[in-house]
């Protein structure tokens, strides 16, 4: 099972790339993890580069709070998607 991310401006600049595949993730929680583990070490860099990140699957939005259990299949894409406000 393949699944491509998407990254966010932001976190593209700091792993130099925009997009990958993730063999054999389960869940959305999954993708995270081995997103995280790209960063060797530098989580607090990771953390403030998410702090403000939703993800979308397919693109459907997923409650961060709730849909960290989101289960994936073969040939999903998973976006992180940087929040943004203004007026």
């Amino acid at each position: 099972m393949s699944i491509t991310v998407d990254l966010t401006y932001d976190l593209a600049k700091a792993l130099g790339f925009r997009r990958f595949e993730i063999e054999a993730p389960a869940t959305l929680q999954d993708v995270l993890r081995l997103t995280r583990a790209r960063f060797e070490g530098e989580d607090a860099a990771f953390e403030k580069l998410t702090r403000v990140t939703g993800f979308v699957v397919n693109g459907v939005l997923i409650s961060h709070a709730r849909g960290m259990d989101t289960p994936l299949k073969d040939k999903d894409r998973v976006s992180f998607l940087k929040a943004a406000a203004g007026g």
